[in-house]
């Protein structure tokens, strides 16, 4: 039995962070039910290099975070797709959304309002910079909180400026940072019998991802900028090989003496870390030297028998051909969309459980593919259901003849 089994979680999110937080869940067992708009799909659905899958609003940036959901298509500014909603609400132990701050609350369906109606319910609202504040009515994305909060400021070097990184990392962590915060609150409802709701920002998740830099500043005044491959020690960071970068992790004490005494230049081994930092441009000239003597592979498995950690830098797809890949069931396969022969692998989880791993049960929904289903399943009568079909309320997907 995984954690979140017996758990409802009504996901009206879009984009990356708030789908990734409530994906998280259902790889873990809960019945996710992604809340989609008719006729305004979630744009992420439309994205991808694969055209036709954009057209069908099954993109793959969609697909990422998509499987084991199920999708129901209500239009939250009718009438009836409000009811529909707080239908779904009443037994629901999670709500997940990020809708621009106070949207939600002016359809009526804001914390105040279903907490009349569900106070068991966890209601996490995940925003731009809060719920309140001078910025709170603000949205924004990955970028540009990478921007705003400073990360960029610290990615690349002098000669480049400021880069984003290259995967949408404030995304899926604010998506982790979201889940855990719906975990703790789920936790605590266990002691308390009471719900709540959670006020996450994705300005705040960035700094929190800068941890050690805003410490630094604030701590100890160091200003942060651009270190682009290098560090302040010569042991870690990335250097040429006979065939491309080797990135060299010999961070600590022993490790730097394994590698000066593996490259056979035991003289170099310094006995304080301030004596590495001080022998920076002498110790990265001789690495600079040896490294090019070697292939980045011959050198992955001479130092990894030296207990020194290093790895060549690899494109996605050898990285995807890692035979420790095998053994953790991170990445896990899916049937291929729109009647398409064979699967695609999405990463599903980063752990392992002795019991309860998380998994993929079902693929990535279409638009309302699970309609009707579900709002029987909320006591509403074939007959309701067709009515709001009619009034545009609500949309059930239909699949193709075959």
């Amino acid at each position: 039995m995984r954690p979140f089994e017996t758990l409802r979680v009504i996901d009206a999110t879009h984009v990356l962070a708030g789908p990734f937080a409530a994906y998280q869940m259902a790889v873990m067992g809960a019945d996710v039910i992604k809340i989609d708009r008719p006729g305004d799909p979630d744009q992420v659905r439309l994205q991808g290099p694969d055209r036709e899958l954009g057209a069908a609003e099954m993109g793959t940036t969609y697909l990422a975070q998509g499987a084991n959901k199920r999708s129901v298509a209500l239009d939250l500014k009718t009438k009836g797709g409000q009811e529909a909603l707080k239908a779904l609400l009443k037994d629901a132990d999670v709500f997940v959304e990020n809708y621009r701050p106070g949207a939600l609350a002016a359809l009526g369906l804001g914390y105040d309002a279903v907490s009349q109606i569900n106070p068991r319910i966890v209601y996490c609202s995940v925003s731009a910079f809060g719920q309140h504040g001078p910025r709170g009515t603000e949205t924004g994305y990955d970028f540009v909180f990478q921007a705003v909060a400073g990360l960029m400021a610290l990615t690349g070097t002098d000669a480049t400026g400021p880069l984003k990184t290259g995967a949408p990392v404030v995304d899926y962590a604010t998506g982790y940072m979201t889940a855990f915060a719906i975990a703790s609150a789920l936790f605590l409802r266990e002691r308390t019998q009471r719900g709540q709701h959670i006020d996450l920002a994705m300005f705040d998740a960035t700094l929190m991802l800068m941890s050690t830099h805003v410490t630094a500043l604030t701590a100890a005044g160091k200003k942060p900028h651009p270190e682009g491959n290098t560090f302040n020690v010569a042991g870690v960071g990335a250097y040429e090989t006979a065939d491309g970068l080797l990135m060299l992790g010999a961070a600590n004490m022993r490790q730097q003496k394994r590698l000066w005494e593996a490259l056979g230049r035991p003289e170099m081994v310094k006995s304080t870390h301030a004596a590495r930092i001080a022998a920076h441009a002498e110790e990265a000239a001789i690495l600079r030297a040896e490294m090019r003597t070697r292939t980045a592979t011959e050198w992955e498995g001479f130092l990894r028998d030296h207990g020194v950690p290093a790895g060549k830098v690899r494109p996605l797809h050898e990285a995807l051909e890692d035979p420790q890949l095998a053994f953790r069931g991170v990445l896990q396969p899916a049937p291929k969309p729109l009647g398409r022969a064979g699967t695609y692998l999405v990463p599903v989880a980063p752990f392992l459980m002795s019991d309860g791993s998380p998994h993929l049960d079902r693929p990535a929904p279409r638009v309302g593919e699970h309609t009707r289903a579900v709002l029987a399943e909320a006591g509403y009568s074939a007959a309701h259901i067709d009515q709001l079909i009619r009034d545009g309320a609500a949309v059930q997907h239909q699949p193709p003849a075959s």
